[in-house]
């Protein structure tokens, strides 16, 4: 397995080993001794597979009680991945990691807990699941606006197609005091 650390320390791209003939492909998508070897080390407990088409915009999520880290992988089609940095006071404050995730590449994202995360779209339909180091807990989920000026994220889509909640999500100067502190 290949890992590269993104630009902002503390997310990894992981390329799992593919093992190909020409009955097509096997590929171990997690094994937790490998992982924890590579830092990732706490334990999933809850995993989330999500269908979307073309288009659609899934983020900025984060859980404030009951934070998660995540592990993002793509089972067919193709998304836009995006890790940004709200932990108050971190040096990478704002900023964001995209990553291109397909049933192709069978490349993988670890967000760790601190940063929103979200995903578009790129193929007609693609199906997206998750890891997650805690359970869901919708009261504690907050969100922030996909198209933050502060953020500066370069989307695939100007025009994305949102949840009602999603489109709800407030700036980040509006949800800055409910954002998590940078721990050193």
């Amino acid at each position: 397995m290949k890992c590269t650390p993104a630009a902002i320390p503390g997310v990894l791209i992981l390329e799992p080993d593919v093992h190909r003939d020409g009955r097509g492909y096997f590929v171990e998508t997690f094994q937790s001794a490998r992982y924890a070897d590579l830092g990732i080390d706490r334990p999933f407990v809850q995993d989330n597979q999500s269908r979307s088409v073309r288009g659609t915009l899934r983020g900025l999520h984060l859980q404030i009680r009951h934070p998660q880290d995540k592990l993002v992988r793509v089972i067919t089609g193709e998304v836009f991945d995006v890790a940004v940095d709200v932990r108050r006071g971190s040096p990478t404050f704002g900023q964001w990691v995209g990553v291109t995730l397909s049933g192709e590449n069978f490349r993988q994202v670890y967000v760790p807990v601190g940063f929103a995360h979200g995903f578009c779209v790129t193929s007609d339909e693609a199906i997206v699941e998750y890891k997650c180091t805690d359970v869901y807990d919708r009261e504690a989920e907050i969100g922030l606006s996909w198209n933050e000026p502060a953020f500066g994220i370069d989307w695939p889509t100007s025009a994305p197609i949102l949840s009602a909640r999603d489109q709800g999500h407030l700036s980040l100067e509006q949800m800055l005091d409910r954002l998590p502190a940078y721990a050193r």
